[in-house]
């Protein structure tokens, strides 16, 4: 007789969030790098979310100590892997996050790039190695350099290609940015400092040491085991999500951990030994999280910390979440910064006295973060888009 799989509910899931992601007053990081521990990885499409995911999670907030970690130790590193996806990871963990996601990715655009390449410009695969080989020379003897400056050594990289034709929003790019994300991909290059402040999307590109070579299969269950331990119970189609394999990939995966066969309010799930307990009561926290915060994005299965009337209002049409105001585990808002500078949220509940308190704390805690840069998201959601343009 199968014995029955233990009940893990939504309340525990919330109570459980608060320290595990770091966003209790009491559990926040003393480092950027133990922000990324905790997350596995922190999302950065935007530049800009990087900081301010790390900023929310840490007890003094600082864009010197990220840039430290991204910058001077690399201590963390950007790279291209879960979903086709940018991500910044300890560095420590990027092997795995290579073998796992990344080198399948990495094909995919060398192949669709080259594709493009061959049949617009009718350069061959020798010409790409020969132009890979002299943009590497060329990141070499600058130390770092820019796009444009990388083109300025390797002109070919200048030559453009058409994009969407015929389309109403047909471009003819330069190939430089998407061959240079290629070798990105691959692991060959990293983006250093950017140009301008920390929001900036500009950066400088150098060489990068190559990742050690890790068994696929290996590096699938390690990172599903670090997955599960940050975002754990989740179902089978949380892990797919996230991670951007296919259903059987993912079972395989699954099945080299620890985890154990768990229900959740959506049905099956998987957990950790540890996370069969009910965690105990967490200290009351309010967050303002940015646009594509990890943990908002952590799961496909989103019901038990969001409410379904809410979806609309803060997610774009392609399921990208806007900046979110989160109170004891649960959405109940969002916000978004103003020309001027002010940082503005909406609520959409009566959350009580003490909840609205604490979120006002933090939009106070994120405008002193913010100083005198200004963001947009690269995602706009109607509500952020509503809230942007008041005032």
């Amino acid at each position: 007789m199968t014995a029955a799989r233990q009940k893990i509910t939504a309340e525990a899931r919330r109570a459980r969030l608060g320290p595990r992601h770091l966003l209790t007053p009491g559990t926040r990081a003393k480092t950027p790098e133990a922000v990324a521990d905790a997350l596995v990885a922190l999302h950065a499409t935007d530049p800009a979310t990087v900081h301010l995911s790390v900023a929310a999670r840490m007890r003094t907030a600082s864009v010197a100590e990220l840039e430290r970690a991204l910058y001077e130790d690399h201590s963390l590193v950007r790279m291209l892997c879960m979903r086709r996806t940018m991500f910044v990871l300890p560095t420590a963990l990027a092997p795995v996050a290579d073998a796992a996601a990344a080198r399948a990715v990495a094909v995919r655009e060398r192949k669709n790039l080259a594709k493009v390449i061959e049949e617009q410009l009718g350069f061959d695969g020798k010409w790409f190695a020969a132009t890979q080989e002299a943009v590497l020379t060329a990141l070499a003897a600058r130390g770092e350099a820019t796009a444009a400056q990388v083109a300025d050594d390797v002109p070919d990289l200048k030559r453009q290609i058409v994009m969407a034709e015929g389309k109403p929003y047909e471009a003819r790019p330069r190939i430089t940015s998407r061959f240079l994300g290629v070798l990105a991909a691959e692991g060959r290059i990293r983006r250093g400092r950017p140009l301008g402040s920390w929001a900036s999307s500009q950066f400088r590109w150098t060489v990068a040491e190559p990742h050690p070579d890790l068994p696929v299969d290996e590096a699938r269950t390690e990172l599903v085991a670090r997955y599960l331990d940050a975002f754990g119970p989740a179902t089978t189609e949380d892990v797919k999500w996230w991670t951007g394999w296919t259903r059987t990939e993912t079972r395989k995966a699954l099945a080299g951990t620890d985890a154990v066969a768990v229900d959740l309010d959506e049905g099956p799930g998987h957990a950790l030994p540890d996370q069969l307990d009910a965690p105990p009561a967490p200290e009351p926290w309010a967050a303002l999280l940015p646009a594509l915060d990890p943990t908002p994005m952590g799961w496909r299965h989103r019901d038990w910390y969001l409410d379904t009337d809410h979806k609309a209002e803060l997610f774009d049409k392609t399921g990208n979440i806007g900046p979110s105001v989160w109170w004891n585990g649960r959405i109940v808002g969002g916000w978004a910064q103003r020309p001027d500078g002010e940082t503005v949220t909406q609520v959409f509940t009566d959350v009580g006295a003490a909840a609205r308190r604490a979120v006002d704390a933090e939009a106070a805690r994120m405008a002193e973060f913010f100083g005198d840069v200004r963001i947009r998201p690269s995602f706009r959601t109607p509500l952020e888009r509503r809230l942007s343009a008041q005032g």
